[in-house]
């Protein structure tokens, strides 16, 4: 009798997720739509206005001019994200781009692996034709080229002109991800690449160390890769699947999940295709090549096993709760697709009859959340090894500053507070943003060692 209730309300919990997850998809979509609308019919009726039209496509061009000596600054996109030119005009970071002219905002996948964001991002900043590499492409089973960009939008790129990063939540181990593939000189053609092409890393509830909501959706505790068949994240397998067979090519312009490489559309695979992806045999969610392994515990810790924090690198990050130890939560600050999965993660304990994901493991250090994300797991790179960091509580005035150190602030907020929508945090949005563009365009000076008398640089 017992077993039958606790099923009956996994199921309940199951269908409330989904609809609540459904209906935020279905309103940000159609708000875009709205949005895009909108645009084409004031477009429309204001045609005779050509000068201002040309004049502002002229400015955008120049904001993100590739001939420019003033280092961009790229927002990175987390996971179901969107950069610019998706979903109309909407704006993953809620126009935070708009504060300074020299902002670009990628469009990665918004379902794909940390390594394959990884790779769109270099050949989006650099130019060419995205390349995955042989191994990974051979190893994960999709083709190993991608979208060609025919002008990088930052094609000076390298260690003389380097780079400021904002990432948030997946976003910012994406940009890991980069530096250290700089580092190792992953990029075929590209052999000069180097860590110091990053100038800094700001993390912005940042899954540095994995989350414990990618075992309460779905993934399994035991291997961290497979998905439980009654879950949240089987809906959205099954949902990304059928999206990319059918291939609706208008619907794709607006939102894409990142999946082309693995070439599932239907008239490509055809119905025996789309049997076996159903069926686990094939695609992304078969191999493992997408974006929730990499957010577990598991995942996390094997990332973080090989990707380091570089002495010539600036970093910062700002870790978010909705969570209070003395009141139990705080309900003022957290968005209803949230609620739920925050007092879950705060409730939640590694099974007992599951080994922990490394010795020092502790439910109650995991217990802090935003809904999304463990607090724990945004402030600084913490597993398998602690990377150097300092807790600042006055917004980073620490001075001076140095690389090769993260500095992290917690924050209150729930995870999507500081993007989407501007009008949601208020002062708290201007503040934020204005000061991680203050800190990459005053404070951070990377000072070169002098050259030795006699010496020739």
């Amino acid at each position: 009798m017992r077993s039958m209730l606790d099923s009956c309300l996994s199921l309940l919990e199951l269908f409330l997720s989904t609809v609540v997850h459904l209906l935020f998809g279905f309103y940000v979509f159609s708000f875009a739509v709205a949005l895009d609308l909108t645009q084409a019919l004031s477009k429309a009726l204001w045609s005779h206005v050509v000068v201002d039209d040309d004049v502002h496509v002229k400015h955008e061009k120049s904001r993100s001019s590739s001939s420019s000596n003033i280092p961009p600054i790229v927002l990175v996109h987390g996971i179901f994200g969107f950069g610019k030119g998706r979903l109309g005009g909407l704006s993953y970071f809620g126009g935070a781009e708009t504060k300074d002219e020299h902002v670009l905002v990628p469009d990665l996948g918004s379902l794909t692996s940390i390594h394959d964001r990884a790779c769109e991002l270099f050949y989006y900043l650099k130019g060419g034709r995205v390349d995955f590499g042989e191994e990974h492409s051979s190893a994960y089973g999709h083709s190993r080229f991608g979208n060609v960009y025919e002008q990088g939008h930052y094609p000076l790129w390298d260690e003389e002109h380097p780079i400021h990063f904002v990432g948030h939540s997946a976003g910012a181990q994406v940009i890991r991800m980069l530096q250290q593939m700089l580092a190792d000189k992953a990029f075929e053609g590209h052999e000069n690449t180097s860590a110091d092409w990053v100038l800094s890393v700001t993390s912005l509830s940042g899954a540095l160390n994995g989350t414990t909501r990618a075992y309460l959706d779905g993934m399994s505790v035991e291997d961290g890769k497979s998905i439980r068949t009654l879950s949240l994240l089987q809906v959205c397998r099954l949902g990304v699947i059928f999206y990319d067979w059918f291939n609706i090519r208008w619907l794709k312009k607006y939102y894409n999940f990142g999946f082309d490489h693995f070439e599932m559309e239907w008239n490509r695979t055809g119905l025996s295709g789309l049997s076996d992806l159903l069926s686990g045999n094939s695609g992304p969610f078969a191999t493992g090549d997408w974006i929730l392994p990499d957010l577990t515990i598991q995942g996390a810790l094997k990332l973080n096993s090989k990707l380091s924090t570089f002495p010539n690198t600036f970093y910062f990050s700002y870790a978010s709760k909705t969570t209070n130890p003395a009141l139990g939560f705080r309900t003022t600050a957290v968005h209803p697709l949230l609620f739920l999965r925050s007092l879950q993660m705060r409730q939640w304990r590694y099974p007992i009859h599951v080994s922990p994901p490394f010795k020092a493991y502790k439910d109650e250090d995991w217990e802090e959340n935003d809904g999304a994300l463990n607090t724990i797991s945004m402030t600084h790179p913490l597993f398998p090894i602690e990377h150097p960091s300092l807790c600042v509580v006055d917004d980073f005035h620490v001075h001076p500053m140095k690389p090769g150190i993260w500095y992290y602030k917690i924050l209150e907020g729930d995870h999507i507070l500081y993007v989407v929508s501007r009008e949601r945090a208020g002062v708290k949005f201007d503040l934020l943003y204005d000061g991680i563009f203050e800190r990459c365009r005053k404070n951070i000076i990377r000072i070169k060692s002098p050259l030795l008398p006699n010496h020739i640089g």
